[in-house]
């Protein structure tokens, strides 16, 4: 497949990309024009913010030490001695407060954990299945983000034909006050889509066919996740209620990350995601340090203080 073809083979994937709610797309290149993502003068994420996680499915004990370590990385107290490191990319947050002259850091914190291996809503979920799963953790707080991560064997209204996780807000179900909260979502693609929604560690469906990436965790559905969800948090915090900074229509919005798409290291483009570090006794390829020794991949963010999408590496 010629470039010129397969770039507008791509542009027609993400014409069909449902996103008000987030998603990663794969390769695209997004130009970087000054004040790439407009505010919509509505609330952004600030604070101390507590993250939930919702197991949906079976999931080993490693595959959830994974993300729970990365969630932990963001904000955690004691950072790893080798640099970048994935709280040095969510700082990148704070540029969208400052850009208000509103100066402000979003702490996240690991919460609870709530599982359920036995499908209680079957194995294949519609949007509203989704909401409900993400009222089963409590919420005592408005400053929550509950997490749903469905297994690799569940599927999920347009997971893999156009997107990979999402993320919106509902109302909470507190019995003491009515507020709005926010949710992700996110599946596990590796069984299902795996060259959508987990590179660059699997081959991509369509376009240039290198060799795919050694996964830092040495899980490619789960490394994928952790892409994605990256990418979903950072539009969560700077766009939880679809009025913070986005560009385009708001029912399929570029943010924070999703503005950067397929960029990870210097020199990106499609199909090749840029200059990575490179774990010299595993092979694995990562661009952040996280704790207890975690490697990550994280996506790139748009800056608005340089109005440029920025890489750790």
């Amino acid at each position: 497949m010629s470039l010129a073809s397969f770039l507008l083979h791509f542009l027609f994937l993400i014409s069909i990309f449902n996103v008000s709610i987030a998603t990663r797309r794969l390769t695209e290149l997004v130009r970087d024009p000054t004040n790439l993502l407009k505010y919509h003068n509505g609330r952004l994420l600030t604070g101390n913010i507590s993250v939930n996680l919702i197991w949906y499915g079976n999931f080993k004990p490693s595959q959830k030490a994974i993300i729970s370590d990365f969630i932990t990385s963001i904000s955690s107290t004691s950072q790893p001695s080798q640099k970048p490191s994935v709280a040095t990319w969510w700082k990148t947050t704070e540029n969208y407060h400052r850009k208000l002259n509103r100066p402000g850091s979003i702490s996240i914190g690991l919460g609870k954990q709530v599982s359920d291996p036995k499908y209680s809503l079957g194995k294949s979920l519609t949007d509203d299945n989704l909401v409900k799963l993400a009222l089963s953790a409590s919420i005592d707080l408005p400053d929550t983000v509950n997490i749903v991560l469905t297994a690799a064997d569940v599927a999920v209204t347009r997971f893999c034909t156009s997107r990979c996780g999402t993320h919106s807000s509902t109302l909470s179900n507190s019995k003491n006050a009515h507020y709005k909260f926010v949710y992700i979502w996110v599946g596990n693609s590796d069984t299902q889509c795996p060259g959508q929604c987990a590179w660059p560690f699997h081959r991509p469906i369509y376009g240039p066919q290198g060799a795919p990436l050694v996964a830092p965790n040495k899980d490619v559905g789960l490394d994928g996740m952790v892409i994605n969800l990256a990418s979903l948090l950072a539009g969560t915090a700077t766009n939880p209620f679809g009025d913070g900074y986005y560009q385009g229509d708001v029912r399929a919005p570029l943010e924070a990350a999703s503005a950067c798409p397929g960029v990870y290291g210097k020199g990106a483009y499609p199909g090749y995601p840029g200059n990575l570090l490179v774990d010299p006794k595993t092979g694995a390829s990562f661009n952040a340090y996280g704790t207890k020794g975690r490697k990550y991949l994280v996506p790139a963010m748009y800056d608005p203080s340089t109005s440029k999408c920025s890489t750790l590496v």
